[in-house]
């Protein structure tokens, strides 16, 4: 069939929006016609090196059009949220945790099926896709049933679509992995979508202090507007000592999003003793290096995937808390036309949304 999307030609490159030729479903895959798409970090990070021409996009939700003959999870005509893909038969998928399935990468990050077909041509020519399952940035989507969560159609399409990645990873991190107890202290670095989506899972686990830390005066003022009960602008202010005077003995938990060396060493020194710190940011550092005598206390550094989650079970539960108005994660979205998808990376970049979402 054909579909339009958005073509990265070439790094650093515009997307451009053409039309594309979809495959039919093969027996365990599903076709979904997307209804909004979330822009992530992480589009932007692989965008940079990711095998070209290729369509990219993992936080879609839409309506399901077709399946393959194998499929029983879902059928045509519901509605579904879409999240990474993993193989159902390694121990860790065995066990609930796909996220760290032993084929994740050759899965989600080659561009290609496990065969190396992918669904996606133009011309004639081959376009590589199946980005993180999905490849999302496009009208129609053909994405293996694992990677498509059925959700109930009293849900917004609108908003669904980026709890697949960036709102299940920063809740999942607090609420899948580091779970903490009432009234612990936690730091979450980083006030963009994934680390508000940290803060409501920290507000939900009834925390303590909450502290929030970016470099964004409007980040950290809508922080505290999602629950930060303290916010620390790490431009303005001696980072280490103020956190220490939030929490003298040390933080029992942090959150990074950031994906920077100095900020992470910066997150693992404010722990007090059995200190736990989660790794979620892709960002601009390559490593991170830590003094041995700075996790010496019984600190922990743990580094997280999709939220730890099983997206069958924990994304409906988040919609769940969203209708219920206690993971109010809409307030921070602003919509795009699909058309528009090269002003809301831009946006993005700029910092000046909270959350951009393509919609069709």
């Amino acid at each position: 069939m054909r579909a339009k999307a958005a073509v990265l030609e070439s790094s650093g490159a515009p997307f451009t929006i053409t039309e594309v030729d979809l495959e039919d479903p093969r027996p365990d895959e599903v076709l979904v016609k997307v209804a909004s798409v979330g822009i992530c970090g992480t589009d932007l990070e692989f965008a940079k090196f990711f095998p070209t021409p290729v369509v990219l996009g993992h936080e879609g939700s839409g309506v399901v059009e077709a399946v393959g003959s194998q499929v029983s999870s879902v059928q045509p005509g519901d509605h579904v949220a879409m999240s990474f893909t993993s193989c159902g038969a390694c121990a860790n998928c065995l066990t609930g945790a796909p996220s760290y399935c032993l084929k994740f990468d050759a899965m989600n990050f080659t561009g290609r099926r496990p065969d190396g077909s992918t669904a996606i041509s133009r011309g004639g020519a081959e376009v590589n896709g199946h980005f993180l399952g999905q490849s999302s940035f496009a009208s129609h989507v053909v994405a293996p049933a694992r990677a498509v969560v059925p959700i109930d159609k009293e849900h917004d399409l609108r908003i669904v679509g980026p709890f697949g990645c960036g709102f299940q990873t920063g809740a999942g991190g607090v609420l899948n992995v580091l779970r903490p107890e009432p009234g612990s202290s936690i730091a979450i670095f980083g006030a963009g979508a994934v680390g508000v989506a940290a803060i409501l899972g920290a507000v939900l686990s009834g925390c303590g202090a909450i502290i929030a830390v970016d470099v964004s005066s409007d980040k950290l003022a809508a922080a505290r507007g999602y629950g930060a009960t303290h916010v620390l602008n790490s431009a303005e202010v001696d980072l280490a000592e103020a956190l220490r005077d939030i929490a003298p003995h040390g933080l029992r938990y942090a959150i990074d999003t950031t994906g920077r060396e100095d900020v992470l060493r910066t997150a693992v020194e404010a722990l007090g003793p059995l200190g736990t710190v989660g790794v979620i940011g892709i960002g601009p550092s390559e490593s991170m290096s830590f003094e041995w005598r700075s996790v010496l206390n019984g600190r922990t550094i743990t580094g997280i995937i999709g939220g730890a989650s099983l997206p069958q079970v924990f994304l409906p539960r988040l919609l769940d808390l969203h209708a219920e108005g206690k993971f109010p994660v809409d307030r921070m979205i602003s919509y795009f036309p699909f058309a528009q998808i090269n002003e809301a990376v831009s946006a993005v970049k700029a910092g000046s949304v909270g959350k951009a979402v393509l919609a069709f």
